[in-house]
């Protein structure tokens, strides 16, 4: 993991003996998460941190054993709604980071995030 001011660098990692033979670096800076994949076909996809929503850090055996993590991001994206940084190491770190900072972009941005509980249907809902 490289850290510099407000900024994580992660690679993605073979499962097996947690090795970083991907071409796949996951850059989590303050305001923006980039995954920049690909060896001959480069591709950059970035999501602004006020659109993530939820943060969850799943971890199976093998990965426990080898140190590793996924931490997946529920967006607000429409393009990706869940983005999945797969196999890597600090991911209790990682998942920490982009927590704290995208509750920071949203306060910031004055985003708010609402749930929609499914009460009942629009038509019960008493009109003035």
């Amino acid at each position: 993991m490289e850290t510099e001011m407000n900024q994580m660098i992660e690679k993605k990692r073979w499962g097996f003996f947690g090795l970083p033979f991907t071409f796949t670096t996951y850059i989590i800076k303050e305001d923006v998460l980039t995954i920049d994949s690909g060896f001959f076909k480069k591709v950059e996809n970035d999501c602004y941190m006020y659109k993530i929503q939820d943060v969850v850090l799943e971890k199976g055996f093998f990965q426990r054993w080898f140190k590793l993590g996924n931490v997946s991001c529920y967006t607000g994206d429409n393009t990706h709604p869940t983005i999945i940084l797969k196999n890597i190491k600090h991911a209790q770190e990682v998942k920490d980071f982009i927590l704290k900072y995208s509750e920071e972009a949203r306060l910031k941005r004055r985003t708010v995030n609402t749930l929609n509980i499914g009460t009942g249907d629009m038509d019960e809902v008493d009109t003035i």
